[in-house]
C-alpha cells in the first residue's frame, strides 16, 4: 500500500550519460541502453542532462533522437537544456523534429543564466557578441514562442520553386504544453508558472526563505502553481537521487553508501555565495526509501518523479538500481508500471 494519500502517477529516471573519453560510443550506447530499458520496466519518463565541454551528453536532442527509434512508449526529456549556450531559434527546430520523430514524446526541460566558464568560452562560443548576448528568462520566452508557433519572420510564401514558412518548421502541435523549466529559486518558479511552463525541482535549491531543503522546495512548487494558469493541476516533477538496494550486491551496496557519505557534508549548510541548498541522497530499501519520501513535504506535493542516478556508477549498477525502483520503490509509492 502507498505510504501517502497521492499515489505516484508518473514514474522517471535521469541519467548524465559519461562515457570515457577515449571510447565515447560506448558510454552512449549505454545510455541507449539504459532507456530501452525503462522502457521494458514501465518507466514512464527517461531525461537526460546536459553537459558541454564534459565527458557527458553534449547533444541530447541528438542522443534523444536516437532513442525515440528505439522505443515506441517511454516519454524522453532534458534535464536541463541550458540555454545560453543555444540559439533559440535553431533550438525551437531541434526540438520539434525529435518530438515530430518520437509522436510527441519529447519533454524539453530548459535553464536560464550564462554558460559554465563563461569567461574561458565566450570567444568560442560568441566571438562577436559575448557582451551584448542576453541570458535572462528573456532568452526562454524567446524559445517558448518559436515552440508554440509564433511568427519569426514576416516573409512567407512561394520564391522561385521554394515554398517558406513564418513559422518554425516542423510545428508540433502540443510540444509547448511539455516545456519544462528547471528551477531552483522562487523568482524562476515563479516566471515558469506566469508563462504557462512545467516545473522540474531537482537536489538543488537556493536557500533564500529558510535552510531546510524541504521547506524551500515546497515553497517553490506552491509558489509555481500559484502563479500558474492550471492552478494546483500544473504540472511539477521532483528529482532527487534515490539509490535503493534491495537486490544490490554487499560491494553495491557499500560502494552505495561511501558515495551518499562523501556528498552529505554538502546538504548541512548553504554552499557557496548563491546559498544552493543540496537534498541528501536517499540510500537504502525501498520500503526505507519510501517512507522517508513520505515524510518529504515537497514529495507530498507531487504525483510525477524523475529519481536521478548518480554520475559515476557503473552500468550494471544503473541496471540494478533501475529493476528496484521500477519493481520495488514505485509500487511502494503507489505507482503502476505502463503496459
Amino acid at each position: 500500500m502507498p505510504l501517502t494519500s497521492k499515489p505516484l502517477r508518473k514514474l522517471g529516471f535521469l541519467t548524465i550519460g559519461l562515457f570515457d573519453g577515449a571510447d565515447p560510443h560506448r558510454g552512449h550506447e549505454s545510455t541507449l541502453g539504459i532507456i530501452e530499458m525503462g522502457e521494458r520496466l514501465g518507466f514512464d519518463s527517461a531525461w537526460v542532462r546536459h553537459r558541454h565541454l564534459q565527458y557527458g551528453i553534449s547533444s541530447p536532442m541528438a542522443v534523444l533522437a536516437a532513442a525515440s527509434q528505439r522505443t515506441s512508449r517511454i516519454e524522453l526529456g532534458t534535464a536541463v537544456i541550458p540555454v545560453g549556450w543555444e540559439n533559440p531559434l535553431r533550438l525551437a527546430e531541434d526540438l520539434a523534429t525529435v518530438d515530430i520523430l518520437s509522436r510527441g514524446r519529447l519533454n524539453p526541460g530548459v535553464s536560464v543564466g550564462p554558460p559554465n566558464h563563461y569567461d574561458q568560452v565566450k570567444g568560442a562560443l560568441y566571438p562577436d557578441t559575448a557582451d551584448l548576448e542576453d541570458f535572462s528568462h528573456e532568452r526562454v520566452r524567446r524559445l517558448l514562442d518559436f515552440v508554440r508557433g509564433e511568427p519569426v519572420t514576416d516573409f512567407s510564401g512561394v520564391e522561385g520553386f521554394e515554398v517558406f514558412s513564418d513559422r518554425v518548421q516542423p510545428h508540433s502541435p502540443g510540444l509547448g504544453r511539455r516545456m519544462w523549466y528547471g528551477g531552483g529559486s522562487l523568482r524562476s518558479a515563479q516566471w515558469a508558472g506566469e508563462h504557462g511552463m512545467n516545473l522540474l525541482t531537482s537536489s538543488v535549491v537556493k536557500a533564500e526563505e529558510s535552510e531546510d531543503f524541504a521547506e524551500i522546495q515546497l515553497s517553490h512548487i506552491r509558489t509555481f502553481r500559484a502563479h500558474h494558469p492550471d492552478g494546483d493541476r500544473a504540472r511539477v516533477s521532483q528529482g532527487l537521487v534515490v539509490i535503493p538496494t534491495d537486490t544490490a550486491s554487499p560491494g553495491q551496496r557499500a560502494k552505495y553508501e561511501q558515495y551518499a557519505l562523501q556528498r552529505m557534508p554538502r546538504t548541512a549548510t548553504p554552499q557557496g555565495p548563491a546559498r544552493m541548498m543540496f537534498a541528501p541522497d536517499l540510500v537504502g530499501t525501498s520500503e526505507e526509501i519510501a517512507e522517508r519520501l513520505a515524510s518529504h513535504a515537497a514529495f507530498r506535493e507531487v504525483d510525477e518523479v524523475a529519481f536521478a542516478l548518480p554520475f559515476t556508477f557503473d552500468h550494471e549498477d544503473y541496471v540494478q538500481i533501475l529493476t528496484d525502483i521500477a519493481t520495488r520503490l514505485g509500487p511502494a509509492l503507489g505507482w503502476q508500471a505502463a503496459p
